[in-house]
């Protein structure tokens, strides 16, 4: 059993819950039994897996998975898991996964009929929950500005309940050079901002492939960006609410293209 938490070991591990530590080592850390579920469906993904003993008999099934696939399962005492978790309330497993990020070359590649655009997005929470409705809403990537919010923070991942190991995401992106190249591919690219044209307008047409950008929660999206999109896209306010929160314009945006683009499949 892993049961210092000042040893090498433990120390090794919750490293990455730093992103200097994951930069060099190209891992980061999925927490909690959402994380496990995933793995068990794709042991492809997992380096190994920290797990209290509460946990392994809890998550039998999922580790007679993760066991057959010959994951490395290390039992873990609590304190130990104490010290590898984000959280304050660790729920007993911790992976240890390597990033998944793509290029944009290669999403642009795949045809994308759907895309959601971070432009300076700060709060982790909010990043996570983006990327998760991106992933319901069947988008086909998400792509990181350069000054958002590290993909692999540990609460953005634990925002995203897994949906991290499902939809391509690029980091580090140029957000100009995104705008210009997916426009040069045929993908229409609309920035949610107050302001702008009504989403119900019928002048847009949601059934083209898309990229919504989605702005700063602060600033919104940048002017440069506003002055090179397709379209500047509002959605309507009938209540007393001076705006909606991020994570949910973007759901709804998200929503509206999707609706569209099944309709039309």
């Amino acid at each position: 059993m892993l049961d210092d938490p000042k040893s090498a070991r433990v120390k090794g591990v919750a490293a990455l819950q730093q992103k200097d530590a994951r930069f060099e080592t190209g891992l980061f850390l999925l927490e909690g039994p959402q994380g496990l579920k995933e793995l068990a469906r794709d042991p492809s993904l997992a380096r190994e897996v920290f797990a209290t003993e509460a946990a392994l008999e809890r998550y039998d099934a999922e580790f007679v998975k993760l066991g057959s696939a010959e994951v490395p399962v290390v039992v873990t005492s609590q304190r130990a898991m104490e010290k590898l978790s984000d959280t304050k309330t660790p729920q007993g497993v911790v992976a240890v996964v390597g990033q998944l990020d793509v290029e944009l070359s290669d999403l642009i590649d795949s045809s994308p009929r759907l895309i959601a655009i971070l432009d300076r997005v700060q709060d982790p929470g909010n990043a996570g929950t983006v990327l998760r409705a991106a992933d319901a809403a069947g988008a086909d990537g998400v792509i990181f500005s350069r000054d958002c919010v590290d993909l692999y923070n540990p609460k953005v991942v634990r925002a995203t309940a897994g949906s991290i190991l499902h939809v391509p995401c690029v980091i580090e992106a140029e957000s100009r050079a995104v705008v210009l190249s997916l426009q040069a591919s045929g993908v229409q690219v609309f920035a949610a901002s107050a302001g702008g044209k009504s989403i119900l307008s019928s002048e847009l047409d949601l059934t083209r492939p898309t990229a919504w950008i989605f702005g700063n929660e602060a600033q919104g999206v940048s002017q440069e960006l506003l002055e090179l999109v397709d379209e500047v896209v509002a959605l309507p306010i009938y209540g007393e609410a001076e705006s909606l929160n991020l994570a949910t314009a973007a759901s709804v945006c998200l929503y509206a293209s999707a609706f569209k683009l099944q309709a039309n499949h």
